[in-house]
């Protein structure tokens, strides 16, 4: 089996690392196209505004000068001698759940090998807080990531979904359970933009997230998080809300309306 590596955390994440472990347990064959520098928050992302450069880390090891959409496009199409059967996005250093599926850079790899058919599946550690000198629980991902994309590739998948796979901030033997959720939402305004001034006076802006403590809904990646559980959902790019659809068509469907005067 032929496995595509790629994260949103850059070449050089102790995540990454992680999942090169993880895949070489399944094949030999393993490539690596990662960003040059972190990407985190950078959704499907694509450069098409400057051009992207990509550098040799090793054999079949490269990092590329732009986001884990261009990664995976640069890999199939230009830098492998023939697809992968796999893609693995990650390990992610924090989960993502919830609304943070639609921003994530380690989903949206997923996704783009999803776009070319190929089997595709996202993986993330949960942190306890989000801070530089927190250290993720990575033996966690690597004691239960393989068994659990053994099974996924038993078995079959309905064209154009991802796996999204999210490992709890615990040690393996305090991790007792897999389940099988549905993408969570927490409640509005979790994102906000925190107003600093530099030295010179002049304020800037830094996105952040107030961490409110919530009670998620059981069945969810969110809860699953929260009660130290193994989140598996999967995912797919489809949008449309499909009962508005419905709603809408007995309201706009047939001639265009009239132009409102004035």
């Amino acid at each position: 089996m032929r496995i595509l590596l790629t994260n949103d955390d850059g070449i050089d994440a102790e995540g990454l690392a992680c999942l090169e472990r993880i895949a070489r347990r399944f094949s030999d064959d393993v490539w690596t196209v990662a960003p040059l520098a972190e990407q985190s928050g950078k959704g499907r992302g694509i450069t098409l505004t400057e051009p992207l450069r990509v550098h040799g880390f090793g054999e079949r090891r490269f990092a590329v000068t732009g986001t884990p959409t261009d990664c995976v496009v640069l890999a199939v199409n230009e830098l492998m001698d023939a697809p992968p059967d796999l893609v693995l996005s990650g390990v992610n250093r924090g989960h993502n759940v919830g609304e943070d599926c639609s921003y994530s850079g380690t989903v949206a790899g997923a996704l783009q090998g999803m776009a070319f058919g190929i089997r595709s599946i996202a993986l993330s550690q949960s942190l306890e807080r989000f801070h530089d000198e927190v250290t993720a629980h990575w033996e966690t991902t690597e004691a239960y990531a393989p068994g659990i994309i053994s099974r996924l590739l038993e078995s079959k998948w309905a064209p154009g979904v991802v796996m999204n796979l999210n490992f709890p901030a615990r040690a393996p033997e305090q991790v007792t359970e897999v389940e099988v959720t549905t993408q969570g939402f927490r409640v509005a305004g979790e994102m906000a933009a925190v107003k600093r001034t530099d030295l010179r006076g002049r304020d800037y802006w830094w996105m952040s997230f107030r961490g409110t403590k919530q009670d998620h809904a059981p069945g969810t990646d969110l809860r699953a998080m929260d009660d130290g559980r193994i989140s598996v959902t999967p995912l797919h790019i489809d949008l449309t809300h499909h009962a508005s659809v419905h709603d809408l068509k007995g309201m706009l469907g047939g001639a265009p309306p009239k132009r409102i005067e004035g």
